[in-house]
């Protein structure tokens, strides 16, 4: 069940989102600056948040090949999400940002999850 994914690709496509979203969050456009603004999140501690998804992504790539890496590096993804759309929430920040980038991450994120590990 908790294996390498099956299929692989849906793990792929996440690894190439957040690995995407890690560089585009080195010089963060006016969408993610105003998205940091708007939850609170200080622009200065944005390198944590590239860290964070660099390192998931090394993970979804390794997870391919190595048991268990994959489901837990997907779970991680998850829960970032889950993570965001709490702080969204919280800040009462739930404009197009929150619906479109925030929930869809976490519905694509959770949809591989179950596609490529549990289902």
């Amino acid at each position: 069940m908790f294996s390498t994914p099956d299929p692989v690709w849906p793990v792929l496509v996440l690894a190439v989102v957040v690995g995407g979203d890690a560089l585009m969050s080195i010089r963060p456009p006016r969408f993610v600056r105003d998205c940091y603004a708007g939850v609170g999140f200080p622009l200065e501690w944005g390198w944590a948040l590239v860290y964070i998804k660099l390192l998931a992504t090394a993970g979804l790539i390794v997870g391919v090949w190595h048991d268990g890496v994959g489901v837990a590096a997907t779970a991680g993804v998850v829960a970032y999400f889950i993570a965001a759309a709490i702080a969204h929430l919280r800040a009462g920040f739930v404009g197009v940002t929150f619906w479109v980038n925030c929930l869809g991450m976490l519905a694509a994120s959770v949809g591989v999850l179950g596609w490529s590990f549990l289902w």
